[in-house]
């Protein structure tokens, strides 16, 4: 059984405590992927010392330079992109389609936020003043703490990595305990591609140890964190009373919304593939479904139809079109909710069990489900679950349908499907979401768009994008003056 180590300071070194622990295989939890280090807060303040010290000399050097390594590293991520796609089908479940899109999603960032290094525009204006210039620069926030989670385990880690990096900033990455192998490989690839040592950072362990030890370490100038509402919510507290920037992407509790002259065929393949593709373990999976009157029935048999067309399985099955769920806690959790959204009564159409013996025997699977009759106060309608489970609710107008998309304390992605402009344009507008489609489902970024959530889905940050710049940079304001005189704008000088 292989022992992998963080990379602190370009170099691979154990865990202080000599600790590890298991990365298992969601579809068979006999299947050990690796021992990885049970890293507690020595790790973390000897990489976060190795990331000051390599701060200065990367922080100078010159953005495209720095976009050059980038670059490199999407080289490197696209020549390797089967093996890479193979380690997240085995480490997170994923089917293989899936997991070359993560890879596919990481170079895209790569070759984007390369191509930022040569812009990184700021601003030169006039001044109210004669003899003065007044001009904006970005510079380096410091030393970064990157906490990713597991769903997309090489995506969200580029996300937020590769801005960083282009801004000038050192970072200290701790992957999500469940998918650390794919965060390994990122890292021998960033060696490959030469990045210098101390800039990126790799430290490995449990979460509320070597992540708290990141966030509170006194040397960490920025927190970036991708996971639960809750986790996101301490994190929060902890970096307020620190005065550290923090960026959060948080949960989701999506919806969709079916308008009466809709094309109901591409619109149940959107709600079944958001719901129940990676066993609706995105933060921007469907969870609700608002469908009008007029079509309810239509297209509840279509959407019945294409959901018994999700085969569940392992993500090494070319079948396969829902993979085994991440872990038992999250397992667990989803039954639950299962089990309370019968108690409440709600109708089950489709689904509501684990799968159990044969080839699911080892792992984590649950049938696709839908439930109709769905109360709109209850923790079905209303709590994020992670898991493919869809509620399915009835509309007589628009309206109704924004006011129940609304209805939520998450505001990270939605959708409608519509034939008519007007329609479409109203919900644009009146969808309270960061992220909104029209007749696509509630998925699918790319990384040139900003990607985040109003409400509880996060805090008002974005990534990628030219706004993931406003994370990771700070801004500088700068005057010359070449008059001459003590002047200043707020009043004369005598």
């Amino acid at each position: 059984m292989e022992k992998y180590k963080n990379l602190i300071g370009g170099k691979l070194v154990p865990p202080i405590s000599g600790e590890y622990f298991e990365n298992l295989n969601p579809a068979d939890n006999t299947d050990i992927v690796g021992l990885f280090p049970k890293s507690d807060e020595r790790d973390i303040e000897t990489a976060v010392q190795a990331a000051k010290d390599a701060s200065p000399t990367w922080g100078e050097t010159p953005p495209p330079k720095r976009g050059e390594f980038i670059y490199k590293v999407g080289e490197l991520l696209l020549r390797n992109q089967e093996e890479l796609a193979q380690v997240i089908v085995r480490e997170m479940g994923k089917t293989m389609p899936e997991s070359m899109g993560d890879i596919k999603s990481s170079a895209d960032v790569a070759y984007f936020m390369a191509g930022e290094g040569r812009r990184m525009y700021g601003q030169t204006t006039f001044s109210s003043l004669e003899k003065r210039w007044a001009l904006t620069k970005r510079f380096p926030v410091g030393v970064c703490g990157l906490i990713t989670a597991w769903n997309a385990p090489m995506a969200i880690i580029t996300w937020k990595l590769f801005p960083a990096v282009i801004c000038g900033n050192a970072v200290v990455l701790k992957p999500s305990e469940d998918t650390p192998l794919s965060a390994h490989f990122l890292g021998e690839i960033l060696r490959e591609a030469g990045f210098p040592d101390g800039v990126v950072n790799i430290v490995y362990g449990i979460g509320p140890e070597t992540g708290k030890a990141l966030v509170k370490n006194r040397d960490i100038d920025l927190i970036s964190f991708t996971g639960s509402t809750a986790i996101g919510r301490s994190i929060a507290e902890e970096c307020g009373r620190r005065l550290k920037k923090c960026s959060l992407e948080l949960g989701g509790k999506n919806g969709l919304i079916v308008m009466s002259d809709a094309d109901l065929d591409a619109a149940a393949k959107a709600a079944a593939s958001g719901a129940f593709s990676t066993a609706g373990q995105r933060c921007a999976s469907t969870s609700r479904v608002f469908v009008h009157a007029a079509v309810y029935e239509t297209f509840l048999k279509k959407l019945l139809e294409e959901t018994k067309k999700m085969k569940v399985g392992p993500g090494t099955d070319p079948s396969t079109r829902v993979c085994p769920i991440i872990n038992k806690r999250q397992f667990e959790s989803i039954l639950s909710y299962i089990e309370a959204a019968k108690k409440d009564g709600a109708r089950l159409l489709v689904g509501g069990q684990a799968l159990r013996g044969g080839k699911y025997a080892k792992g984590h699977f649950i049938e696709p489900t839908i439930f109709a009759n769905v109360d709109i106060r209850s923790k079905l309608a209303q709590e994020e679950i992670f898991g493919p489970v869809l509620a399915v609710f009835r509309i007589s107008s628009l309206e109704e349908g924004i006011e129940l998309i609304n209805a939520v304390d998450y505001g990270l992605t939605g959708s409608i499907f519509t034939s008519s402009i007007e329609l479409a344009m109203h919900a644009l507008e009146k969808i309270q979401v960061g992220c909104c489609y029209v007749n696509a489902p509630t998925f699918g970024s790319e990384p040139h768009l900003p990607f985040g959530g109003l409400k509880n889905s996060g805090n008002g940050a974005r990534e990628p994008g030219t706004q993931a710049l406003d994370v990771f940079s700070n801004w500088k304001t700068i005057y010359m003056d070449y008059s001459g005189l003590a002047q200043n704008s707020q009043f004369k000088t005598t």
